[in-house]
């Protein structure tokens, strides 16, 4: 059980460091990687999700803390579809499994610094105004705001390491650039869909404290996103 432990720590070294050589090796090891990887992935985006539904109640906290690391997952999975068959189209000699793992690296990056930023995220909540005071619902836009730039932030840096390792591998870099955009792209759509569609995260302040809304399939991601930035703006 050490050694599991010892080779778990070593493995989130190795992806942390990001050097496409060693990373390559692991297209050859998947299914050890693939568990390795989703390890880190649950416990970086559970201490993340944690400390964004905090702000609402712990029991929204605890909430997210299920739902964040379940929205990375459910986002992967059908990146890994989509992009395996288009890495194949794009000329990318990796199977479906090693692409498969190739985005999950990517996602479980974006999770574990995710998991690095929640004292931040913890110092932002501990200097908001609080639930039940006339500034809540300005705090609830602004909080969602900066998560959402955040969280964008953190998937570019992800995926520029990502890109040394499609580089690496592709030998290509013109076609490591079109399967990591095409990457990127379904990336932000897919998961941007499903976080509306697991909705709520930071908990609106004058609705009720639920796992799920009653309408999960109602509305977009990019709608919401847009009314909050207007009524932030002017």
């Amino acid at each position: 059980m050490t050694d599991y432990f010892k080779q778990l720590w070593a493995d989130l070294v190795l992806l942390c460091r990001t050097e496409p050589p060693v990373l390559a090796t692991w297209l050859d090891k998947d299914k050890e990687k693939i568990l390795s990887c989703l390890i880190w992935l649950i416990l970086g985006s559970s201490l993340y999700g944690a400390s964004i539904g905090l702000w609402r109640s712990p029991l929204q906290s605890f909430y997210v803390a299920i739902k964040f690391p379940l929205l990375i997952i459910l986002t992967t999975l059908g990146n890994a579809m989509i992009n395996g068959m288009l890495a194949q189209l794009l000329g990318a000699k990796i199977s479906f499994r090693q692409s498969f793992l190739a985005v999950m690296m990517s996602f479980t990056l974006i999770a574990i610094i995710l998991g690095a930023f929640t004292p931040l995220s913890l110092f932002l909540l501990y200097n908001l105004p609080p639930m039940g005071t006339d500034l809540a619902s300005q705090a609830h836009a602004l909080v969602l705001i900066l998560h959402v730039i955040l969280i964008a932030f953190v998937g570019i840096v992800a995926n520029i390491h990502l890109f040394k390792f499609l580089d690496y591998i592709c030998a290509n870099r013109l076609k490591a650039k079109q399967i990591l955009f095409t990457w990127l792209g379904v990336n932000l759509f897919l998961g941007s869909q499903l976080s509306w569609n697991l909705r709520p995260f930071f908990g609106t302040p004058h609705l009720e404290v639920r796992f799920l809304r009653d309408d999960p399939f109602n509305g977009s991601f990019y709608e919401t996103v847009f009314y909050i930035l207007k009524r932030l703006l002017f």
